[in-house]
């Protein structure tokens, strides 16, 4: 079964300053909320989609468990290193059957696991979410963290207060990665997402699905698409862009620039080039 996009988290090292970049983008930004193992987060959301920023926060409360290792040491590390996108999670109906899949695959990096925390509505009251993570890796990427999430409480998590947004942005359209041989990583893509619809695009190419797209191109096209420099691949295919979709550029445009966040047209998009996006290239682009 064809996976959609869940999440992608964002990963900084000043979450304060994250949460206010995307104030000024036009996004309705979440409450701050705590993770048990140390990382604090903000969620920008959409319907059936959201981005999670995220920083290292209480080294203190960091654990032995997988979830401290996979998610928390990793995002600390990334950000450390260089801010940026740095998980790209699809959404899942069950964990132990993505597990299973992906260990047929030969990609699964975990066993499901599973957490809660506390989480606030509009008018300020607690509820419980929880979510079952399953982790799966490519080893051509080690700066690009996978897995997918299965929602235990959907009904205390998404609200349609949270998904309006002032640059009339409605979802993400693509997550975009750049590697230096974009057929190496095409396999475990498709196992990872249950996608079949791949159409080649060059040297790269875009795997269809349910909700959004996986793009790959090497870092010469992405240059030269949208006009901005590439991550750093020294380590790894990178995760290099987010594509969402407004309904209405004009208006997109209008709440970037009076925000005195630079921005300029190209590849059909309004690109945020990763300086001003805290190393992540952000696209703006009508549907279609």
């Amino acid at each position: 079964m064809a996976r959609g996009i869940d999440h992608i988290v964002h990963a900084v090292r000043d979450l304060d300053r994250a949460a206010e970049l995307y104030r000024k983008l036009g996004f309705t930004v979440g409450a701050r909320n705590k993770h048990p193992w140390g990382t604090h987060n903000h969620i920008v959301q959409f319907a059936g989609c959201f981005i999670e920023l995220v920083a290292f926060i209480e080294p203190d409360k960091l654990g032995t468990d997988e979830i401290s290792r996979l998610f928390a040491v990793y995002n600390r590390d990334f950000a450390a290193a260089h801010e940026g996108l740095s998980m790209l999670i699809l959404e899942a109906e069950d964990s132990g059957h993505d597990v299973a899949d992906f260990r047929v695959a030969g990609i699964a990096a975990s066993e499901p696991l599973r957490f809660e925390r506390e989480a606030k509505r509009p008018d300020g009251t607690t509820v419980k979410v929880g979510f079952s993570l399953a982790f799966a890796e490519d080893r051509g990427a080690p700066e690009i963290r996978f897995a997918t999430c299965q929602q235990h409480f959907p009904e205390n998590f998404w609200n349609p207060a949270f998904q309006t947004h002032a640059n009339c942005v409605s979802g993400i359209a693509a997550a975009i990665f750049v590697a230096d041989d974009p057929a190496a990583h095409r396999d475990m893509l498709r196992a990872f997402s249950g996608a079949s619809d791949v159409r080649e695009e060059g040297a790269g190419y875009s795997i269809a699905l349910p909700r959004g797209a996986i793009e790959v191109m090497t870092d010469a096209d992405f240059v030269k698409r949208y006009g901005v420099p590439a991550p750093d691949m020294r380590g790894g295919a990178r995760f290099a862009a987010l594509r969402f979709v407004t309904a209405n550029p004009a208006a997109t445009r209008a709440v970037i620039g009076a925000a005195g966040i630079p921005a300029r047209h190209a590849g059909g998009a309004l690109v945020v080039q990763p300086a001003a996006g805290l190393g992540a290239t952000l696209l703006f682009a009508a549907a279609g």
